[in-house]
C-alpha cells in the first residue's frame, strides 16, 4: 500500500475516534447420526440466499468478488455441539434463519472440542467423532444455504471444549514431560497434535455439500486459536514464533482462505508506548497485537473487549470509556501499523436486571464507531458481539447472551446497523 493510502487511512481513524468521543473477557463457556440424503430447506420463507465467493484482506479492507465486505454479526460458538445431536438441530437452524433476517453476514464458531466425555469432536489425538464432524458439515451446509459466512476458530485458549490443557494433557499421557499448559506453544508433541487436527478440519470433505472445507467459500476466515495468552513469556517472542508457525501451516493446506489468530488486541514489546491503553495501563498476557499481526500470513486483525472483566470496580461509565479508547487505538494502529483490516471479533455488555437498556446503548456506541470507519473506507470493517443463544439453552447462560426471540429492543439495534453497513456503496 502506498503512502498516500496510509495517510488516508489514519483520516478514518481519527473519524472513527470522534464517532466514539459523540457516542455514549466474556468468560470461559463451560459447558449421533448420519447425514440425510439431503439437508433440510432454509425455514427462511423457503427463499435460499448464496455466498458470491471466497472474502479477502485487500490491503485494509475486506472484499468479495472485488467489492467491499462488511463481517457483521455474531458468535455462536455452540453450533456445532448442538448439531451433532439430530435432535438439537431445530436451535441451530432457528439461530441461522433469524441471522438471515436480521442481515448479519458473519457467524463465528467453534471447529473444535478436544477430548472429554461431552460430545467430544477429537476424542484424542488424531481419532475423531464422525458424529461430531457431521455436526459441523451441517452448520456449514445450512449457513451456505442463507448466504452467510463462517469464522471457524481451530482451538481454545482456556480449558473449556478442551483447550491447550487437553493437548499439554495429551503429550503427558504419552509419556512427555510438559511443566505447563503454555508448553502447547513450544512443545513438538503437541504442535504435532495441533498440526494434524488444522490438517483434519481443513482437508475434511462435507457430506452435505460435497465440498471440502478448504475449498469452501462459506467459510470466512480461519482462526488459529480463540484468545491465545502466554503469561509465561510476557516478552511475545513465544506467541510470535507460534502464529508464525501455524499461521504459515495453515497456508499450506489451504491457500483460498484468509487466517486470524483470535488475538484479543492487548499491545506488547513492538509498542510499549501503546501498552497504556492495556487494561490498567500495563496489563500483558505475552500476546502483541502489533507485531504478531504483522506477520504476513495473518491476513486480519482482530479485538475483543470485556471492560467488566478487564477493569475490575470500574462502573459502567469507566467500562463506556475503556471501549472507546480500546476500538479507537486498535483502529488506528490498524491503518497506520498494520495496513490490515480490522474486526471487532467479540464485544458484550451483561443484561441482567434493567441492563437491556445499557446493553443497547453500548452496542449503539460500538456500531458507530464501526459505521465511521467503513463509511470513510477505514479498517475497522464489522463487529460480532458475544453471544447468541437459542431459547432452551439457559443452562448454557454466562449473562451476555442474548436470545433474539426474547430481545426485541437489542434484535432492532442489530438489524439497524445491518442495514446501515449494508447501505453503503463503494
Amino acid at each position: 500500500m502506498g503512502t498516500s493510502n496510509a495517510r488516508r487511512l489514519m483520516v478514518v481513524s481519527c473519524l472513527a475516534v470522534l464517532a466514539l468521543a459523540a457516542g455514549a473477557h466474556r468468560p470461559s463457556v463451560h459447558h449421533a447420526a448420519a447425514p440425510s440424503a439431503a439437508a433440510p430447506a432454509p425455514s427462511n420463507g423457503g427463499v435460499e440466499a448464496k455466498v458470491r465467493g471466497f472474502a479477502r484482506a485487500d490491503g485494509a479492507r475486506f472484499t468479495v468478488g472485488g467489492r467491499p465486505f462488511y463481517p457483521n454479526g455474531f458468535n455462536a460458538y455452540w453450533l456445532m455441539y448442538m448439531a451433532s445431536n439430530p435432535g438439537d438441530r431445530s436451535k441451530v437452524l432457528a439461530t441461522l434463519d433469524q441471522a438471515s433476517r436480521l442481515g448479519a453476514t458473519v457467524i463465528r464458531t467453534w471447529a473444535f472440542n478436544d477430548g472429554g466425555s461431552n460430545r467430544p469432536m477429537q476424542i484424542t489425538p488424531g481419532v475423531y467423532s464422525e458424529d461430531v464432524f457431521l455436526g459441523l458439515d451441517f452448520v456449514i451446509g445450512e449457513a451456505k444455504k442463507r448466504g452467510l459466512y463462517l469464522i471457524l476458530s481451530l482451538a481454545n485458549n482456556w480449558g473449556d471444549f478442551g483447550g491447550k490443557k487437553q493437548y499439554v494433557q495429551w503429550a503427558k499421557d504419552q509419556g512427555h514431560n510438559l511443566g505447563s499448559e503454555d508448553d502447547f506453544f513450544t512443545d513438538r508433541h503437541t504442535q504435532r497434535f495441533y498440526m494434524n487436527h488444522i490438517k483434519r478440519v481443513l482437508t475434511r470433505v462435507n457430506n452435505f455439500t460435497g465440498v471440502a472445507y478448504k475449498d469452501e467459500p462459506t467459510i470466512f476466515a480461519w482462526e488459529l486459536m480463540n484468545e491465545p495468552r502466554v503469561p509465561s513469556d510476557l516478552s511475545g517472542k513465544t506467541m510470535q514464533a507460534w502464529v508464525a508457525l501455524m499461521s504459515s501451516y495453515v497456508k499450506s493446506v489451504d491457500g483460498k482462505h484468509m487466517v486470524e489468530i483470535g488475538l484479543e488486541g492487548f499491545y506488547g514489546d513492538s509498542a510499549p508506548e501503546r501498552k497504556r491503553f492495556n487494561p490498567g495501563g500495563k496489563y500483558s498476557a505475552g500476546t502483541d497485537f502489533i507485531g504478531n499481526n504483522r506477520i504476513p500470513t495473518v491476513d486480519f486483525a482482530t479485538i475483543h473487549s470485556y471492560p467488566d472483566q478487564w477493569v475490575p470496580g470500574s462502573t459502567s461509565e469507566q467500562q463506556v470509556e475503556f471501549m472507546k479508547k480500546w476500538m479507537a487505538s486498535h483502529t488506528e494502529d490498524a491503518a497506520s501499523a498494520l495496513r490490515k483490516p480490522l474486526l471487532v471479533a467479540e464485544f458484550g455488555w451483561k443484561s441482567s436486571g434493567n441492563a437491556v437498556a445499557q446493553r443497547d446503548d453500548y452496542f449503539r456506541m460500538v456500531y458507530d464507531a464501526i459505521y465511521a470507519s467503513v463509511k470513510g473506507g477505514g479498517p475497522c470493517a464489522g463487529g460480532l458481539f458475544w453471544q447468541v443463544m437459542a431459547p432452551g439453552m439457559e443452562s448454557w447462560a454466562d449473562g451476555y447472551e442474548v436470545v433474539l426471540e426474547r430481545s426485541p429492543s437489542t434484535t432492532a439495534v442489530v438489524s439497524q446497523e445491518c442495514a446501515r453497513i449494508g447501505g453503503i456503496t463503494p
